[in-house]
């Protein structure tokens, strides 16, 4: 027997998501209104960390920051679609397995392709 879902049915959703964005709205609205204006130099000026400005922002660095981020958050990712099958490893049976070597694979071609293109060399 299927169950039907009625429109009531979603008037809790409905409430907790017109709480949630009211709670927004108005937290917005309070800060601005309520809370203090005060422009100084100080809160104008660029922060890092407490660390003095020098030089400009600007300046040209290596893309290898950049692409060794990127390869972090592939592999990262990738190693999370481990988790549901090591759960599942006996349901999965054999067919399982093979999959998984599959998947283990790619990811050692991947990382033999990036190795290869010295991609992770600082130099």
């Amino acid at each position: 027997m299927e169950t039907q879902s009625l429109p009531s049915d979603f008037l809790p959703i409905i409430f907790q998501v017109i709480v949630a964005l009211g709670f927004v709205v108005v937290t917005l609205f309070a800060t601005h209104f309520l809370g203090p204006a005060r422009k100084t130099k100080d809160k104008l000026g660029t922060f890092e960390a407490g660390i003095k400005v020098v030089g400009n922002a600007r300046q040209p660095f290596s893309i290898k920051y950049f692409l060794v981020a990127i390869l972090f958050v592939l592999f990262d990712v990738e190693v999370i679609f481990m988790y549901p099958w090591a759960v599942n490893f006996r349901d999965l049976g054999w067919s399982g397995l093979i999959e998984m070597f599959i998947f283990m694979a790619t990811l050692l071609l991947g990382f033999i392709y990036i190795l290869k293109k010295k991609a992770l060399d600082w130099n």
